[in-house]
C-alpha cells in the first residue's frame, strides 16, 4: 500500500510539474530586470504567468522554456547583469535594440547556443566583438549597428553557414574585412566604420553603399562614388552671336518651359503622395514600409497594448517593418508586417473613421477585452489625428476566403468537409460570444470569409469585430457588391444581431457551395448566392447546390442538407424570421457533435426550445 501511495505521489508530482511554467527561466528574467534600469511599461510580475502575461517574452509550445526576448525601446540602461540572460539556454531570439545598454558585448551570451536572431543595434555597447561566433551555429540574423564596438571583424563569422543578415554599420571597427564567404548571406552593411584594405571577392556582389564611409582603397573593390578628376572640358566652338530680339525670345521660352516642367513635377508629387500606401525605401535593408502621416512626436508614437499581449514595439518599429499588403477591404488596408526581430503581425490601417478619439478608444477597449478561442484577439492600437491602426495576430494559412477559393484557382484541393464543419461551428460560437458582450449591445457588422481564420484546433476564428460603429456610412453600391450584407442593412446602413446572422448564413452557404457570395457569369450577369441557392432548392435540385469537391466524401449527405437548412434560415430576407445565433450554434452541434478542444461559449448552450435541424422549415420569404 505504501508503494502504491508513493507511486501515486510521484505520478501527481510529474503531472504537476508538466503543467507548470518555466520557473528557472522566469527567475532569470526577474534577476535581469531587477538589476538593470528600465521603463515602467515592462510589466513583469512574479505573480503572473511569464508565458502569457509578460510583455516581450515568448515561450515554446509546451510553455516549458522561454525562447524569445523582445524588449525594443524599453528604456533599458546600464550593463547587462551577469548570470541572468545567460541562464535562458533555450533562447532563439534576443532583441534589445533601441535602448541605452552600455558595457562590452555580454560574455554570457556564449551560453545561448540556440540563438537564431541577435538584435542589439542602437545601444551604447563598446569594446571588441566576440572572437568566436561559431558558438552560435544557428544564427541567421545579426544586427549590432549604431554602437561603439571597436577592433576587427572576427573571421569566425564566416562559419555561420545559415547567416542571411549581417549589419555592423556605424561602429568603430577597424582592420581588414575577412572573407565572409556565406552563400546564404542576403543583406550586408559595414558602412561608417574605419575598415581598410580590399573588399573580398565574395562580398563584391553587395552594393557599394554597404562599404561606404570606410578607408577601403582598392580600385577593384569599389567603384568610386565620383570621378577622381573631372573629365576635360570640350573646346568651345565659336558661334555667331544672336540678335537682342532673338535672345529675348529664347530667354522667355526657356522660362515658360521651366515653369511648365516645375508645375508638372509638383502635380505628380502631390498625386503620388496622396495615392501611395506603401513605398520602397533604401536604408540598411531594401524593404516596403508602412507609410504614415504622423508627426513623429513621442506622444503620437505611443501604441497601446492590451492586457495579456506579449508584443513589444513602437510606431517607429512598424515604419521600419517589411510590409506586404494582404488586402483592401471595407474598413481599410490590411498589411502583414515583419519586424526586424522576426515578429510578424497584421496591421489594419483604418479609413473613414468618423468618431473622435474618446469614442474610438472606448469602442476599441471593449473589443480588446474579448477573449475567446473563436475570436481573433485585438493586440494593440494606435490613434492619432492622421492615422488609426489596429494590430492582430498573423495566421500563416491565410483567411478562409483564400483557403476556399485561392487553392481552387491554383488547381489544388479545396477544404474538406470536416474542415468546413469546424470553421462554421467555430465562427458561430465566436459570433455568439460577441453578441453577449457589452450588455448584448456589441455587433460585429462585417462578417465575411476574408475576416475568418482557423485557430490551432482547426476551428473558425473571427476577426474585425465592432469596427462598423467607428466608420462613416458605407455607400450603397459598395455594400451591395459585398454579397454578405443583409437587405435591411443596405437600406438603413445599420448593423444588428440579426444582420450578423444573415452574414453568417451567407458564409455557411459559401462553405457548402464553394461559390463566392456574388458571381459574374460569362455573359456578365451578376448572380447572388442566396438567390441562386433558393432557386435551385425550389426546383428540387438540392444536390446541385453542393460543392463538387465534397462529393468524394462518403456518408455526409444528411449533414450537408442539415447545414444547408440552417444557412438558408439564417439568410431569410425578413430579420424576425432568422434564428438567434445561440440557437444556430445548438442546431449545428446537434447535426454533428464534435470535440472542439475548447470550451463552447455559455451563450451557445442556451436552453431555448428550438427544433432540430431536420425540423427546420425553409422560409418562403428567403427568396430575394
Amino acid at each position: 500500500m505504501d508503494k502504491k501511495l508513493a507511486l501515486l505521489f510521484i505520478f501527481s508530482a510529474v503531472l504537476a510539474s508538466g503543467g507548470a511554467e518555466p520557473v528557472e527561466d522566469k527567475q532569470a528574467l526577474l534577476d535581469f530586470l531587477n538589476n538593470i534600469n528600465h521603463s515602467p511599461h515592462v510589466n513583469w510580475d512574479e505573480n503572473t504567468l511569464v508565458c502569457h502575461r509578460w510583455r516581450g517574452v515568448t515561450c515554446n509550445t509546451d510553455q516549458s522554456r522561454v525562447i524569445a526576448l523582445r524588449l525594443p525601446g524599453a528604456g533599458l540602461s546600464g550593463s547587462i547583469p551577469p548570470n541572468t540572460l545567460s541562464r535562458l539556454s533555450a533562447l532563439e531570439i534576443v532583441s534589445l535594440r533601441s535602448n541605452g545598454i552600455t558595457g562590452p558585448f555580454p560574455d554570457g551570451f556564449s551560453e545561448l547556443k540556440n540563438l537564431t536572431g541577435l538584435y542589439l543595434q542602437s545601444n551604447k555597447f563598446s569594446g571588441p566583438l566576440p572572437l568566436d561566433f561559431s558558438v552560435w551555429s544557428n544564427l541567421s540574423a545579426v544586427n549590432l549597428s549604431n554602437n561603439s564596438f571597436n577592433g576587427s571583424i572576427p573571421s569566425s563569422i564566416s562559419n555561420l553557414t545559415h547567416l542571411t543578415l549581417l549589419v555592423l554599420a556605424n561602429n568603430l571597427l577597424s582592420g581588414e574585412i575577412p572573407d565572409i564567404n556565406i552563400p546564404s548571406l542576403q543583406e550586408l552593411n559595414l558602412a561608417n566604420n574605419s575598415l581598410s584594405g580590399v573588399v573580398p571577392k565574395s562580398l563584391l556582389r553587395f552594393p557599394s553603399s554597404a562599404f561606404a564611409g570606410n578607408n577601403l582603397t582598392s580600385v577593384n573593390a569599389l567603384p568610386p562614388a565620383f570621378p577622381v578628376q573631372p573629365p576635360p572640358a570640350l573646346p568651345a566652338k565659336k558661334t555667331k552671336g544672336l540678335s537682342e530680339p532673338a535672345l529675348l525670345g529664347v530667354i522667355i521660352g526657356v522660362c515658360v518651359l521651366g515653369f511648365v516642367v516645375i508645375a508638372g513635377f509638383m502635380i505628380v508629387c502631390c498625386y503620388t503622395n496622396a495615392d501611395v500606401d506603401v513605398q520602397q525605401v533604401k536604408s540598411q535593408r531594401k524593404e516596403v514600409s508602412l507609410k504614415t502621416e504622423s508627426s513623429g512626436s513621442q506622444d503620437k508614437n505611443k501604441i497601446v497594448f492590451f492586457e495579456g499581449c506579449n508584443l513589444a514595439f513602437d510606431l517607429e518599429d512598424l515604419l521600419r517593418a517589411s510590409a506586404e499588403i494582404l488586402g483592401k477591404g471595407t474598413f481599410g488596408t490590411t498589411y502583414k508586417a515583419a519586424m526586424e526581430d522576426a515578429t510578424t503581425v497584421v496591421v489594419k490601417r483604418l479609413k473613414e473613421v468618423t468618431v473622435g478619439k474618446r469614442d474610438f478608444e472606448q469602442q476599441i477597449e471593449v473589443v480588446g477585452k474579448i477573449k475567446h478561442d473563436n475570436v481573433d484577439a485585438l493586440r494593440a492600437y494606435y490613434y492619432s489625428k492622421e492615422e488609426k491602426l489596429i494590430v492582430y495576430d498573423y495566421y500563416q494559412q491565410g483567411s478562409v476566403s483564400a483557403m476556399l477559393h485561392g487553392k481552387r484557382e491554383e488547381g489544388r484541393s479545396s477544404l474538406d468537409w470536416e474542415s468546413r464543419l469546424r470553421i462554421a461551428i467555430g465562427v458561430a460560437r465566436g459570433i455568439a460570444h460577441i453578441h453577449a458582450q457589452h450588455g448584448g449591445k456589441l455587433v460585429h457588422g462585417n462578417i465575411k470569409a476574408s475576416n475568418i481564420f482557423v485557430n490551432s484546433q482547426g476551428y473558425g476564428c473571427i476577426s474585425d469585430i465592432g469596427l462598423a460603429t467607428l466608420m462613416s456610412p458605407i455607400p450603397t453600391p459598395a455594400m451591395r457588391a459585398t454579397g454578405y450584407r443583409a437587405p435591411e442593412v443596405i437600406d438603413t446602413r445599420k448593423a444588428t444581431h440579426a444582420s450578423d446572422v444573415y452574414s453568417f448564413g451567407v458564409l455557411l452557404l459559401e462553405l457548402l457551395t464553394g461559390k463566392s457570395p456574388i458571381n459574374t457569369t460569362e455573359g456578365e450577369q451578376v448572380v447572388h448566392l442566396v438567390r441562386w441557392v433558393n432557386s435551385v432548392v425550389r426546383e428540387e435540385w438540392t444536390a446541385e447546390v453542393f460543392d463538387v469537391e465534397l462529393l468524394r466524401y462518403p456518408n455526409i449527405e444528411e449533414e450537408m442538407v442539415g447545414m444547408l437548412q440552417i444557412g438558408m434560415a439564417c439568410a431569410a430576407r425578413i430579420p424576425d424570421q432568422r434564428p438567434k445565433i445561440p440557437d444556430v450554434v445548438r442546431m449545428m452541434e446537434e447535426i454533428r457533435p464534435v470535440n472542439t478542444g475548447n470550451v463552447p461559449s455559455t451563450e451557445s448552450r442556451s436552453e431555448v426550445s428550438t427544433p432540430t435541424p431536420r425540423e427546420v422549415d425553409i422560409p418562403t420569404s428567403v427568396t430575394q
